[in-house]
């Protein structure tokens, strides 16, 4: 059981620490102090809620009508792509961490940004409902123990990223950490855009 658990911990943690368009989001927003804890219980709901309806057999829905996804890749790329955009917008002008650059979110913007991020990306779904719904699965009855380890993961990961940016925040309370910070963020957004809509 504990084997198992761990197993759905280090599987997690493989698909959830890879940067991507959440993560970075994330990332700025815990170094800012910015709406971090409706972000980090957006990803976690989003992740539960993927995992589950994974283990539920959703992904076998997405199996019957694989046109789902080419939609999702459209409509995330795009998404990203315009992220990564405004970006680097924010790179040319940069700000220090203190400093009111007018583009404080609200929690409302914040959790429909996240879940945008979240459930846009076609990548979400291959790794958290199709992926792990079946690996999880291969375990027959006790598949729930490998999702407790999943869950956990997240917990662990997107709590740590959420508040432990705020260590680096002597660093960006320079303007030039922040368009570092900025245009990598832009790269990686406009990367991925990019990826999605060329597959």
């Amino acid at each position: 059981m504990l084997q198992i658990v761990l197993t759905g911990m280090l599987t997690g943690l493989a698909l959830i620490v890879a940067i991507g368009a959440q993560n970075a989001f994330l990332l700025r927003q815990g170094i800012r102090g910015e709406q971090v804890l409706p972000i980090v219980l957006t990803c976690l709901v989003s992740d539960a809620v993927a995992i589950t309806a994974g283990v539920a057999g959703l992904g076998a829905v997405l199996d019957r009508w694989p046109g789902v996804l080419p939609v999702a890749q459209v409509l995330g790329g795009l998404y990203l792509i315009a992220f990564g955009i405004h970006a680097a917008l924010r790179a040319w002008r940069p700000s220090g961490l203190d400093a009111s650059d007018g583009a404080a979110l609200t929690p409302r913007r914040a959790v429909l940004l996240t879940l945008a991020l979240t459930w846009l990306n076609p990548h979400f779904y291959l790794d958290a409902v199709l992926m792990l719904g079946t690996v999880a699965n291969s375990f027959g009855q006790d598949r729930w123990w490998f999702v407790a380890g999943t869950l956990t993961a997240s917990v662990l990961w997107f709590v740590g990223l959420g508040y432990g940016a705020r260590l680096l925040r002597g660093v960006f309370a320079r303007p030039s950490a922040w368009r570092v910070l900025d245009s990598a963020i832009a790269v990686i957004m406009g990367a991925l855009g990019v990826g999605l809509l060329a597959h």
